[in-house]
């Protein structure tokens, strides 16, 4: 889809973009774009497949949950910001986190914050397994998402502990996602979550998913473990 059919999109789904804001989703693309080369920030480089598949794909979370009462949202894995930023250029109250085990998309992140003038924003460099073992950090979290960043039952061991009690995780998945949500079952219960529901919807014909995982009892303080131990050595 064009940039058009972009805010049509979003006006059919209740979403009315001020002129600031379409001029931010501009800006933000043409920085990923000037920074890719140097950064390798994603695969998408034309614009209507970028406003497709970055912006629409992150946006449409809030389709199917109201960010409107969320207060605080962490992004693990973001890559070049998705989908936390779209999200928050939608809804300016969200204070944002982002934590990313690469340094250089961390400052790339800053730099966008900035020229997007976006307050209210985290951006970590270290890895999730780590962050997630940080008190201040530990089940503080509204809504944590995390969008094509690795199986199931790994991201739900590096993203559930960071989730307070009630909260939600929001895991953005693709095709396969039954097989990944049956491999999970015991992992998200371990780790002190529930499958509340699957939202299936399609984009430009491929299919997407929005799992929602809310937190109803507390994560043991074992999870997650060690750097690299959910990828090795998942809990199956």
């Amino acid at each position: 889809m064009d940039k058009n059919q972009f805010y049509k999109h979003l006006e059919n789904n209740g979403i009315n973009l001020t002129d600031k804001q379409k001029d931010q989703f501009k800006k933000y693309f043409q920085l990923v774009f000037y920074w890719n080369e140097r950064i390798n920030l994603t695969a998408i480089t034309d614009e209507d497949e970028f406003y497709t598949k970055h912006f629409y794909d992150s946006i449409a979370t809030s389709f199917y949950f109201d960010f409107k009462n969320v207060k605080s949202i962490c992004d693990v894995g973001s890559g070049a910001g998705f989908p936390s930023i779209p999200l928050k250029i939608i809804y300016p109250h969200l204070e944002v986190t982002i934590v990313d085990s690469l340094n250089k998309r961390i400052k790339f992140l800053n730099l966008l914050a900035e020229e997007l003038d976006l307050k209210d924003c985290i951006f970590v460099h270290g890895r999730a397994e780590d962050f997630g073992q940080k008190d201040n950090f530990r089940e503080s979290f509204d809504v944590v998402t995390a969008r094509a960043v690795a199986r199931l039952n790994v991201l739900s061991e590096l993203c559930i502990p960071l989730v307070k009690l009630d909260g939600y995780f929001l895991s953005l998945k693709a095709q396969k996602c039954n097989e990944e949500k049956l491999e999970a079952s015991k992992a998200i219960n371990v780790l002190g979550g529930i499958l509340e529901s699957d939202d299936l919807f399609y984009v430009e014909g491929e299919e997407r998913h929005i799992l929602k995982i809310r937190k109803n009892k507390r994560t043991t303080k074992k999870y997650p473990r060690k750097a690299g131990t959910p990828n090795k050595n998942p809990i199956l």
